[in-house]
């Protein structure tokens, strides 16, 4: 922290904090019942509101969290956004319950990575769909099983030949070059929880393969303030290792972008002003 306003409450200019990127108005019907993301004027801080790649910013202070010593400020940088939005798509949406098997397509992604690391916490049978013999390696690094999409393009047909009937849980933030096949590896009565389209908005789907299999599709985007404090605490509490794939300085946020991109990154690409 720089400098803090008037209004600032408890945090003070030099305090180590973290950005919760929820931006809502507190005063509407869905703030008041504690749900911030579906706020009539809910934005998310670097993406609808300049400020995530910036040497200097300003945010809301109800927004910002002190981070405990001890805690690096990459760690706790790659947790608000994906963090969030993996814990409200697998435990407040998706009831992922301990036991039950679960699928993460775009598992190399922030927000897949984030998908492993909670669906083991929760007592989950993690599968990991990624692309290519590395990140198989990195996937298994991570205690999870992971399903090659170069080998299975076609990977409900694995799915099953692993786990029968198809899993309970499929997270799918990748949409339309994924949705098909995340449907038919879920077995009846499974949930799919979406948070994104980061491959496409517009899929074509045979809506028979959900209602006649009494399956479920669940819109997750981003989280609340509880989802974000609950991801934060496990941060802070060192019970989730967060996966970072990269710290570079925001100087070369141009290899950041192309690493993005050319989707050679597992897990998070942290810029360092």
């Amino acid at each position: 922290m720089e400098e803090v306003g008037a209004n600032a409450g408890e945090v003070r200019a030099g305090d180590r904090v973290v950005i919760n990127p929820i931006l809502y108005c507190g005063r509407c019907e869905w703030c008041h019942a504690g749900e911030q993301s579906m706020c009539r004027e809910y934005r998310i801080y670097g993406e609808h509101t300049p400020g995530g790649m910036a040497e200097l910013t300003i945010a809301p202070a109800k927004n910002l969290v002190k981070i405990p010593e001890g805690v690096a400020f990459e760690r706790a940088a790659a947790a608000p956004a994906c963090g969030t939005t993996a814990w409200r798509m697998l435990v407040t949406v998706g009831r992922l319950r301990p036991g039950e098997d679960m699928l993460v397509v775009g598992a190399s992604g922030g927000v897949g990575s984030w998908a492993l690391q909670i669906g083991k916490r929760a007592g989950a049978r993690v599968f990991a769909l990624v692309g290519g013999a590395a990140k198989v390696r990195k996937a298994e690094a991570l205690g999870v099983t992971p399903i090659d999409r170069v080998r299975y393009p076609q990977f409900s047909e694995r799915v099953r030949e692993l786990r029968g009937a198809g899993v309970h849980v499929v997270a799918d933030p990748v949409g339309a070059p994924t949705w098909p096949e995340s449907i038919r590896s879920l077995r009846p009565g499974g949930r799919m929880v979406i948070c994104g389209a980061s491959g496409g908005e517009r899929s074509e789907i045979d809506i028979r393969e959900v209602y006649q299999r009494h399956r479920q599709i669940l819109g997750a985007p981003m989280g609340n303030v509880s989802d974000f404090a609950a991801v934060m605490q496990l941060i802070f509490r060192g019970e989730i290792e967060p996966v970072i794939d990269t710290v570079l300085p925001l100087s070369e946020i141009r290899e950041a972008h192309r690493r993005f991109e050319a989707r050679e990154h597992f897990g998070k690409i942290v810029l360092v002003p």
